[in-house]
């Protein structure tokens, strides 16, 4: 039994330098798709409309800004997209809960927020892909859009 426990912390050391170089690949993706797929799959109602930064109507009135959300996905076994778009729906189900307790109709603004580096784009997001996880952070203003 002893040698059993020297053999697995054994293995368990080897692992470590692997798990410390672990991939982290940036892409940056189409917002609009994982929109549709969330809204088509109905995970998303359709009540919370979701607007990049750059693409705010001018008649949005913001209820409450800075909101953020940070989600991941296991990627085990799915591509790097597949898993991103996953870790996006997440985020977008999240801001969505959010705008309708604070009774808005919209999140605007949109931007990832990734580690609180702030990347804006009017037509993409931010996701890291690794391995054995794949996330996605962004911030955005809930607001009343008429």
């Amino acid at each position: 039994m002893k040698t059993t426990a020297w053999i697995g912390a054994a293995l368990a050391l080897l692992a470590v330098p692997g798990i410390s170089q672990a991939r982290d690949t940036t892409h940056y993706l189409p917002f609009d798709a994982v929109v549709a797929e969330a809204t088509q799959a109905g995970r998303l109602d359709g009540s919370v409309k979701f607007y990049l930064a750059g693409k705010t109507p001018g008649n949005a009135k913001v209820v409450r800004s800075g909101v953020t959300t940070s989600k991941k996905t296991n990627a085990f076994n799915k591509t790097d997209e597949g898993a991103c778009s996953w870790a996006l729906q997440s985020a977008l189900i999240a801001m969505q809960q959010a705008a309708k307790a604070a009774g808005a109709n919209a999140v605007v603004n949109i931007a990832s927020n990734y580690k609180h580096v702030e990347y804006k784009d009017s037509a993409k997001y931010e996701c890291h892909a690794g391995a054995i996880m794949a996330g996605v952070a962004i911030k955005g203003d809930l607001a009343d859009v008429k």
